[in-house]
């Protein structure tokens, strides 16, 4: 696609540093900014045998970034009542073992299953064809690490998650992601199967620069579907990315996505630099955090990100080997945001709060520290007074009367009470069981 003057010398720069550097054959990069792709372009050969150059339209294999496809799929599922992340896998699938597996728990691959299907799958290439030769395998399937004891990946979660998909809604797993994802999305270049322009597989020889061939695994059905079977191109992975950082809520509800980026394990224990939610990856750059997903196959290396609070995002595709595509992501991202900032969202004035709440408004004391409770865009919100700008407010919906639920942040899914006297006037707050008064008090006073 055309891209915009100040963008497209410095970004292209970016994607042709690592291309010579790490001698790969090709890498399409773009970048995507409140849902509106703002650059894209590609460096390289994406046929070496053909001498054809590579463009922002040829399609890569996507691998792993295809499970954040099925999580979205079982979150879809979800909404319509159809189960519950605390399910285990028996209650949706006839297994001989492994049935105390809970769908939360594979999701966020913090379930001890062990990495891959039994049987070396990666040495032959020969993955199970159907249900019931995936589900015979689950006999010989370790658990490796307790449940819940520390995140462990595991492509074998995935596919027996898909399986999951595919016996709940009644059709195979692949055609449902293309019916009730891909095509309301418009996600017209991402499919199970390679379509035409493709970039070829290649690994490169390290001490001289022929590029060899690795297989396609072009197979529609069956086998690693659900972890790592779908191919796209960069523009429908920033189209993708925007959908992770505000979802239309015909395709999945706000409330779902929330969750899906909520941190369930820690895959860097020792930085905390990675986490996972429900089906996503969530890295840590510097002071920002972004939603979305690696992805790796023979010959086919890709990544998409998002920052949800701006939406800024890129993604990255490479049929070769050798460099890290989270980080050639983050670097084309971190140019655009210097060269093209996100905007903040202007304010607005806004319609006067319901009468009843005006003096529940304002700052309170509890345990030492103040608060302050405001009302904006239409909903009851607190936080520190002292707390930093990023800091999120927590977000109030009332239940009845003078009870609220607390539905975001700081104590979510708590109580808070108003407390009134003769007047109406509230004078005293519990949030949480903990008082809040308007001055500061002593505990138990």
């Amino acid at each position: 696609m055309p891209a915009s003057d100040p963008l497209a010398s410095p970004l292209r720069a970016i994607l042709a540093d690592a291309q010579a550097k790490n001698r790969l054959p090709s890498v399409a990069g773009a970048v995507v900014l409140d849902g509106e792709v703002l650059w894209s372009d590609a460096v390289g050969l994406a046929d070496a045998d053909s001498d054809e150059s590579a463009t922002p339209d040829h399609q890569y294999r996507i691998g792993s970034i295809t499970k954040t496809f099925t999580a979205v799929a079982v979150m879809q599922l979800r909404d319509a009542g159809k189960l519950d992340l605390e399910d285990r896998l028996d209650a949706h699938l006839d297994v001989p073992a492994r049935g105390d597996l809970t769908l939360r728990r594979m999701l966020s691959h913090a379930s001890g299953l062990q990495r891959e299907i039994p049987g070396n799958v990666w040495d032959t290439l020969r993955f199970p064809k159907s249900t019931d030769e995936l589900v015979a395998t689950l006999g010989e399937a370790e658990r490796v690490l307790a449940p819940g004891e520390r995140w462990h990946y595991s492509n074998l979660a995935y596919i027996l998650l898909g399986e999951v998909v595919a016996t709940l809604c009644g059709m195979p797993y692949e055609d449902y992601v293309e019916t009730r994802i891909l095509q309301p999305l418009g996600l017209a270049r991402t499919s199970f199967s390679p379509v035409a322009p493709t970039a070829i597989a290649y690994s490169v020889e390290p001490y001289t620069d022929v590029v060899l061939r690795e297989p396609m695994l072009v197979e529609r059905t069956g086998g690693i579907a659900a972890a790592g079977q779908l191919w796209s191109t960069v523009g429908d992975l920033c189209r993708w990315a925007a959908f992770l950082a505000a979802p239309d809520p015909e395709v999945l509800s706000p409330e779902s996505l929330e969750l899906m980026t909520s941190v369930q394990s820690m895959a860097d224990p020792y930085r905390w630099s990675l986490a996972w939610g429900v089906g996503l990856m969530l890295a840590r750059s510097g002071d920002r955090i972004y939603c979305g997903h690696d992805g790796g196959m023979p010959g086919y290396l890709a990544n998409v990100l998002v920052e949800r609070e701006s939406g800024l995002g890129g993604a990255v595709l490479v049929n070769g080997s050798d460099v890290s595509p989270a980080q050639l992501t983050l670097a084309l991202i971190d140019k655009a945001r210097e060269l093209h900032p996100p905007e903040s969202k202007p304010w607005r004035p806004g319609d006067e709060p319901p009468a009843e709440l005006a003096t529940a408004l304002g700052r309170w004391w509890s345990e030492g520290s103040e608060f302050v409770f405001r009302w904006h865009e239409g909903r009851l919100e607190s936080r520190l007074a002292d707390a930093a700008e990023w800091t999120p407010w927590a977000r109030f919906e009332r239940i009845e009367g003078d009870r609220f639920r607390t539905t975001f942040g700081r104590e979510r899914g708590e109580l808070l009470e108003l407390v009134r006297d003769g007047d109406g006037t509230v004078t005293r707050m519990y949030w949480a069981t903990y008082p809040f008064t308007r001055r500061h008090e002593v505990t138990g006073a």
